[in-house]
């Protein structure tokens, strides 16, 4: 019987995230309130949860491998390879997002990413990308500030965005 390494590493992994878990949610305080439970309860069940997995992983992993595992072979599976270009475009977008929303604002730093991502996935248009960009994260603007009263920052639209946003 032959024992996989990384199954066997990954199955750890699990169960030591699972324990981990466990050990952090004992530390929380287990007053409950209205409902009687209090705020150790979904960490312990997610904790349970981890553990319970890990085990099971690994136990297959020791006896055998893991069932029906699919194929590692992304063409064998219907996948496509990894594509480096648009990993990092993607990485890339998200890091500019990151970059962006203290300073230039919600709507600006989304449509850089919305434009990014599709970049990645592709798209060569980019002016239609960053504008649709723009139109969806106006919405989601708004959305947030005007119905549910979160404060997101308008950055350099703040002139023409008014009162909303910090």
């Amino acid at each position: 019987m032959k024992v996989s390494p990384a199954q066997t590493a990954l199955s750890l992994g699990v169960l030591a995230l699972g324990v981990a878990t466990a050990v952090t949610t004992a530390s929380l305080s287990g007053e409950g309130g209205y409902a009687q439970i209090g705020p150790n309860f979904m960490p312990a069940v997610v904790a349970f949860g981890l553990i319970a997995c890990g085990l099971w992983l690994l136990y297959e992993a020791m006896s055998g491998g893991w069932r029906d595992h699919p194929s590692d072979d992304p063409a064998a599976r219907g996948d496509h390879a990894f594509h480096a270009p648009g990993f990092l475009w993607i990485t890339a977008a998200l890091g500019a997002h990151m970059a962006l929303i203290g300073t230039a604002g919600f709507v600006v730093a989304g449509s850089v990413l919305f434009a990014g991502v599709a970049r990645g996935f592709g798209s060569v248009r980019w002016l239609r990308d960053v504008a649709a960009g723009a139109l969806i994260s106006l919405a989601v603007f708004f959305f947030f500030v005007r119905l549910l009263n979160v404060n997101l920052p308008a950055g350099w639209l703040s002139p023409v965005l008014g009162g909303a946003g910090i």
